[in-house]
């Protein structure tokens, strides 16, 4: 009875090893299976997707520290600090990073200009439309073609 017990005892093993085993087998398959055909339309796509160098490139210029405006009777200074966001395409990558000190340049000169009561009130949006208005005039004035479509604002902190 002691031996019946004991070879019982010796399947259940091997049958539960076996079945782990082949669970392992079986999990360890599934990540490497063939990938269905693709039509030849469904390829061109992803090849187009993967070669498309106008996909957006972010590029950041962090903290622009600009000195608000004083208004008359203002006895002390205000500042904001902003982070921006340019989005330009791989082709004009380059370009705009050589720019990125020019950017920063536009941006403290036009936000300078705004007094603590009107920078309190305004949205990012707003924030972002007066910069984009900078930057397309400076590159009009300069008549050169702008390296990036738009600038937003990552971050923004008035003091």
């Amino acid at each position: 009875m002691k031996n019946m017990k004991m070879i019982i005892a010796l399947v259940l093993v091997a049958v539960v090893g076996a079945a782990v085993a082949g669970g392992a087998v079986w999990y360890m398959s599934k990540g490497k299976e063939e990938p269905a055909a693709e039509s030849k339309p469904a390829k061109a796509a992803r090849k187009e997707v993967k070669d498309d160098k106008s996909a957006p490139k972010y590029l950041t210029v962090d903290k622009v520290v600009i000195m608000l405006k004083r208004q008359p009777g203002d006895t002390l200074s205000h500042y904001m600090s902003a982070d921006l966001v340019i989005t330009t395409t791989e082709k004009k990558e380059k370009e705009a990073k050589e720019q990125l000190p020019m950017l920063r340049s536009v941006a403290v000169r036009t936000l300078s200009n705004l007094p603590m009561a009107t920078a309190q009130v305004m949205t990012i949006d707003q924030f972002a439309a007066e910069l984009n208005k900078a930057f397309e005039a400076t590159y009009e004035h300069e008549g050169r073609e702008k390296p990036f479509s738009e600038v937003m604002i990552g971050k923004l902190i008035i003091e």
